[in-house]
């Protein structure tokens, strides 16, 4: 019998938090999908918790990932969270994770700034999105790592992200709201023709937020207490194979602090 390889120094664990929660999606799907990419690396060992609140965990972890809609942390929590980015942590954030929804008496829903320092650290908040249809994504650098070989523009089926920018980003995909597709329902229904970030760098300190808004999902079950069954079951962008590249290619990103370039 050999023996057994010497470890190499690129073989030590990665300490990885998953925070996945939340209501009006999929959470169960979106949950297993980021499991099973972060199982392609075995040096990851993920720890799964429904909030924020575990304060020594994320403190210890090297990397950070969260798929959230409606989890409003702590003051506490959320400036742990800001502390550990701004003292060199990695965060891969998705979706609704810069999302609180209020479904107001008259019917609207309300996007309040609930969890103003974590907004800050992720550098958006969610105001409202047109109906689930076809959309067109811009790759903004077409030269950096991230999105090298994506294609200059590509169409998808999701939710499409109209955010408030609370930072200095660095956008690698974006997208055109054209001013004219619905947003009725929503409280911040009146937004200009603009542009909006897809796919992007917050850095803070020494570490940075990657943020990808793609990744919409909800099964039947999803739309309570507001609703008992959604008759169709979403999985949107998630039907796009490349979602998951961007996905392999954040987690690789975040993991590897010499690729990231913090």
């Amino acid at each position: 019998m050999s023996e057994p390889a010497e470890r190499r120094p690129d073989q030590k664990p990665i300490k990885c938090v998953l925070v996945a929660a939340g209501q009006y999606h999929d959470i169960d799907f979106a949950r297993l999908e980021v499991l099973k990419l972060l199982a392609e690396d075995d040096r990851i060992r993920v720890r799964i918790f429904e909030d924020y609140e575990n304060i020594a965990a994320i403190r210890d972890a090297d990397i950070l990932i969260s798929y959230t809609c409606n989890v409003v942390p702590s003051a506490e929590a959320q400036k742990n969270v800001q502390d550990f980015v701004k003292n060199g942590g990695h965060y891969f954030a998705l979706h609704g994770t810069n999302a609180v929804l209020k479904f107001l008496d008259d019917g609207l829903v309300d996007a309040p700034d609930d969890m103003p320092v974590l907004a800050d650290t992720l550098g958006t908040r969610f105001l409202s999105h047109p109906p689930i249809i076809p959309f067109t994504i811009r790759n903004a650098q077409p030269d950096h790592p991230l999105v090298k070989g994506i294609p200059e523009t590509f169409e998808t089926t999701d939710e499409q992200y109209l955010v408030e920018t609370r930072a200095e980003l660095d956008v690698l995909l974006d997208t055109e709201y054209d001013g004219e597709a619905s947003l009725e329902g929503f409280v911040h229904g009146d937004m200009p023709k603009e542009r909006h970030p897809v796919f992007y760098i917050r850095r803070m300190g020494e570490g940075a937020v990657l943020y990808l808004t793609m990744g919409h999902c909800r099964g039947h079950y999803d739309m309570e207490p507001v609703l008992d069954w959604w008759p169709e079951v979403d999985r949107s962008g998630w039907e796009q194979p490349l979602i998951y590249d961007l996905l392999r290619r954040g987690i690789k990103w975040i993991c590897e602090p010499t690729i990231a370039k913090f």
